[in-house]
């Protein structure tokens, strides 16, 4: 397989010679190097293939810039999870039309989730002719490929694989962030929940090799990255398929063993998956975010089962306790959806009861939205949108009032924040994210994007903190949340 994936790679260097061969020509004409636009739409996963995508069309020639009245190449990494990410798709479509006409030259290319229904293909040959290059999600390792055949072609490209075993790394990336990258574990999924089309779109569960993990983590690390996003469908059952088995949680005390990485993060865990071993490795590690996303989707037992989701509301509720007792300080976030096919107000009413006895610091709450070619979408008794709608509104009147609570919890406390950016709304402020995964916005300026700091949680405002920075003289990286008891915190 090693050989093969160096065969391939090969065969993509290949393919990007002749793409900056184009991209020479480009600028004899127009006296200017082409820019690229890439676009996502969707989950942390679609970030990184973004990312890949940008460094294949940087290391063609690209110059790469978020505009996309600037672009030459315009490229959109859909999500299909629910159906207005498509619709935003089409929307945008329109647009990039319009810029067409005014730039003949313009390509327009789209990838992801979205580009593995067969119906959405139909529709974008019908209706979107000027688009220039479709491909999925399981080749995206071919881009340099599919990029040099879109530049020649006058038709559109339409290259869509409907599965794959294939795992190809290695890929020029062009990171978003200088300070902290996503890095894949694996791919797919097979849990097959009853409303979800992932698995239909990324196909099963593939795991990369630890060693491949680790040696790009290492990598990352000696180029300055000081935080890793473990990404994949569900990171729980990571390892189970490889040669030889290795668990999740071994692969993390791994990970925490890198020199010069700082904090480690993952998503997303499911339920059903979530050993004791990982959380005692959570629990020992001071480099793991004290932060969990535990996707709930229902309280009810009666729509989990219908849902496919493998546990019910008192098997949730023990693993929270468990969690909470072992990491007293850690942050549970969560994604709920309400008007699933059957779904009563009694239903939503064990969701809401959920919510409270949890006390989720965050949680993504979605009305139902049918996908086709799932078991859900053929369900009986979908539920009307305006009892979706007021399901929707208790629901997350309960959860905004226990996430201020959590939040609130707090005030006045001393934390180590990331500083991931300059602040959108006051240029003499920046944001820092804690390991718990909560904003706060600070006075500090661009020098310490990137950097590790101390900040003292001055103001509590819902969901986000505005605080000071503080000496780090005397602070504990893991007491710095420190002791909750009976949801109290104490120092």
């Amino acid at each position: 397989m090693a050989n093969e994936n160096e065969m391939e790679l090969a065969r993509q260097d290949e393919y990007l010679e002749k793409c900056r061969t184009h991209v020479a020509a480009f600028q004899a004409e127009y006296g200017r190097q082409p820019k690229a636009c890439v676009t996502t739409f969707g989950c942390q996963m679609n970030a990184r293939d973004s990312e890949k995508l940008s460094g294949i069309l940087a290391a063609a020639g690209y110059d790469l810039t978020d505009s996309e009245e600037e672009a030459d190449f315009v490229l959109y990494n859909t999500c299909t999870v629910r159906d207005n990410a498509n619709q935003r798709v089409y929307g945008r479509l329109g647009y990039l039309n319009s810029l067409k006409k005014k730039k003949p030259h313009l390509k327009i290319a789209l990838c992801g989730c979205m580009m593995q229904e067969q119906a959405v293909i139909d529709k974008i040959q019908k209706s979107y002719r000027f688009v220039d290059l479709i491909f999925g999600t399981h080749n995206l390792f071919q881009f340099a490929k599919l990029l040099s055949e879109t530049l020649v072609s006058e038709k559109m490209v339409v290259d869509v694989w409907e599965g794959t075993d294939k795992i190809l790394e290695n890929l020029p990336v062009k990171r978003k962030y200088y300070y902290k990258s996503g890095v894949n574990i694996m791919f797919g999924c097979n849990n097959f929940c009853s409303y979800c089309i992932v698995p239909y779109v990324r196909g099963r569960e593939r795991s990369r090799e630890p060693e491949e993990i680790i040696s790009e983590i290492e990598k990352l690390a000696e180029d300055g990255v000081v935080e890793v996003m473990l990404l994949g469908q569900n990171v729980n059952s990571y390892g189970k398929n490889l040669e030889h088995p290795i668990t999740f949680a071994e692969l993390l005390r791994r990970v925490d063993r890198v020199e010069g990485l700082r904090r480690i993060r993952f998503m997303t865990s499911h339920p059903k998956d979530l050993s004791d071993e990982l959380i005692e490795v959570m629990r020992q590690s001071t480099k793991i975010s004290r932060h969990l996303h535990l996707p709930l989707q229902s309280g009810s037992n009666r729509i989990l089962e219908a849902m496919n989701r493998r546990y019910t509301k008192e098997q949730y509720l023990a693993l929270v306790e468990k969690i909470r007792h072992a990491i007293p300080d850690i942050a549970i976030t969560t994604d709920i959806i309400v008007g699933f096919p059957g779904e009563t107000p009694e239903d939503v009413e064990e969701t809401i009861d959920v919510v409270r006895r949890v006390q989720f610091d965050n949680a993504f709450t979605f009305i139902y939205s049918p996908r086709t070619g799932t078991p859900a979408a053929a369900m009986e008794n979908q539920v009307p949108q305006e009892r979706a709608h007021e399901s929707f509104d208790r629901l997350l009147a309960a959860v905004q009032e226990t996430a201020r609570e959590r939040a609130a919890l707090l005030q006045g406390k001393v934390m180590e924040a990331l500083v991931e950016e300059m602040n959108e709304q006051d240029p003499a402020f920046v944001t820092g994210r804690l390991s718990n995964n909560m904003l706060v916005h600070f006075k500090a300026d661009r020098r310490l994007v990137g950097k590790f700091v101390m900040v003292a949680l001055d103001a509590c405002h819902g969901f986000y903190y505005t605080g000071r920075m503080v000496d780090q003289i005397g602070q504990s990286q893991h007491t710095r949340l420190g002791k909750m008891v009976d949801n109290q915190w104490l120092n």
